[in-house]
C-alpha cells in the first residue's frame, strides 16, 4: 500500500510539472520566436514560419536587422520618452493613489464608503469610452511653459502623464492591503503623538513593499503599452513613445525582420524591470487582495 501511495504521489507530481512546463512554453514561445526572428534575414524568416525552425536559432544569423531598425526610427528617443512617461506616472500615481487608499482605510470621514464604491465601479468603464471627451478637454486646457509662455497640452509629456495619475485599480489594491495592516500598529503610533502624515510615511509605507511592487509592475505594463492615447494627442516625433514608433516599420515597405528586432528592443526594459521586482511581486500575491 505504501509503495502504491508513493507511486501515485510521484505520478501526480510529474503530471503537475508537465502541466506547468506546457503553460510556461505558451508564454515563452512567442518571445523566443520574436528574438530568433530578429536575427534572421527577411526571406529566411518568412520561409521558417511554416516549420519548427521558426523557434530555432538556425541559418544565417546576424544583428543586421537591429542596425536597420535604428536607421529607420529614432529608437533611443522613443525609449527615453516611454521610460520618462512610465516612470513619472508610476511614481506620482502610486503616491497619489496610496494616499487616497490610506484615507479610505484609516481616516473617518463622511461618505467614504460611497466614494470607494464609485471608484470600484469605474473598473468596468473602458478607456475607449472616455478617450474622445478627454481629448476635447485637454485640447482646451492651458499649460505654462518654463519660459512663462501659455501653451497647450497637445504634443507634450504632461498630456501623457497627468490623465493617468489617478487610477481606481491602484486605489483598490492599496486599500485591500492597508486593511490587513494591524490597527494596533496605527493606534500605537497615534498614542506616541504621530500625525497622519507621519503614520503614512513611517508606519504604513515601510511595510507595504509587496503591494507597491505589484502596483508598479501592473501600471508600468499599462503605460509602456500605451498606444491609443499617444496616437490621439502626440503628433510630434519629439514626444512619441515606443508603441507609436512601431508605425515607422509599416510605412512604404514592411520589413518583418526589422519589426521583430524593434519589438525585441522595446521588450527588454519591461522584462528587466519585471525580473528585478519578481520576488516582491510573488510575495504580494499572498498578502494583497489579488489572492482568491
Amino acid at each position: 500500500m505504501m509503495v502504491t501511495t508513493k507511486s501515485s504521489a510521484i505520478i501526480s507530481k510529474t503530471g503537475w510539472y508537465i502541466l506547468l512546463i506546457i503553460i510556461a512554453m505558451i508564454f515563452v514561445l512567442p518571445l523566443l520566436f520574436m528574438v530568433v526572428s530578429s536575427l534572421k534575414p527577411e526571406m529566411q524568416l518568412l520561409a521558417d514560419t511554416s516549420s519548427l525552425r521558426a523557434f530555432l536559432p538556425v541559418g544565417n544569423l546576424s544583428f543586421d536587422n537591429f542596425l536597420a531598425a535604428f536607421k529607420r526610427a529614432p529608437i533611443p528617443l522613443f525609449l527615453f520618452n516611454s521610460i520618462l512617461v512610465t516612470l513619472v506616472t508610476v511614481v506620482l500615481g502610486m503616491l497619489l493613489n496610496s494616499m487616497a487608499a490610506f484615507s479610505f482605510t484609516f481616516l473617518q470621514w463622511k461618505g467614504r464608503n460611497i466614494i470607494m464604491a464609485i471608484i470600484v465601479a469605474t473598473f468596468i468603464v473602458p478607456f475607449e469610452t472616455i478617450a474622445v471627451p478627454l481629448l476635447l478637454l485637454v485640447n482646451k486646457l492651458p499649460w505654462i511653459s518654463a519660459q512663462g509662455l501659455v501653451i497647450g497640452w497637445m504634443n507634450s509629456y504632461h498630456v501623457q502623464i497627468i490623465p493617468f495619475l489617478a487610477y481606481s485599480f491602484q486605489v483598490f489594491l492599496f486599500y485591500q492591503f492597508f486593511r490587513e495592516i494591524p490597527k494596533d500598529l496605527v493606534e500605537a503610533a497615534r498614542i506616541d503623538g504621530a500625525n497622519w502624515l507621519q503614520i503614512y510615511t513611517r508606519v504604513v509605507i515601510p511595510v507595504s513593499s509587496p503591494v507597491i511592487a505589484t502596483a508598479a509592475i501592473l501600471r508600468s505594463l499599462d503605460m509602456w503599452n500605451q498606444y491609443l492615447w499617444p496616437l490621439m494627442v502626440v503628433q510630434s516625433e519629439k514626444f512619441r513613445p515606443v508603441m507609436i514608433g512601431l508605425q515607422y516599420f509599416f510605412q512604404l515597405d514592411i520589413a518583418w525582420a526589422e519589426i521583430m528586432a524593434y519589438l525585441s528592443i522595446i521588450t527588454v526594459p519591461i522584462i528587466i524591470f519585471y525580473l528585478g521586482m519578481q520576488k516582491t511581486f510573488i510575495e504580494s500575491i499572498a498578502s494583497t487582495g489579488i489572492k482568491g
